[in-house]
């Protein structure tokens, strides 16, 4: 499995990601916010329970974020925010 991207942030820098409406289905936003390249990958993170929703692990693919959300994936955190 590939590992999530650095991109110009590190590990312990959240990151906001903006999404255009809110609910969105978490796997969604863990593919939209690059922490995974498919929404199948994006499933298994979930369900191997390395996916952390407000500091909780979370195993429901389909939970529904609004904006404020932090979601933390292998040490790469990403935040919902509305456009």
């Amino acid at each position: 499995m590939k590992k999530p991207p650095t991109q110009a942030t590190n590990s312990s820098s959240p990151r906001n990601v903006v999404v255009r409406e809110v609910p969105i289905e978490l796997c969604q936003f863990i593919k939209f916010g690059g922490l995974s390249d498919t929404g199948g990958e994006a499933k298994q993170l979930v369900g191997e329970g390395r996916v952390l929703l407000n500091g909780n692990v979370e195993t429901q693919k389909g939970k529904k974020l609004v904006a404020g959300d932090v979601v933390k994936v292998d040490g790469h955190t990403i935040i919902v925010k509305l456009a």
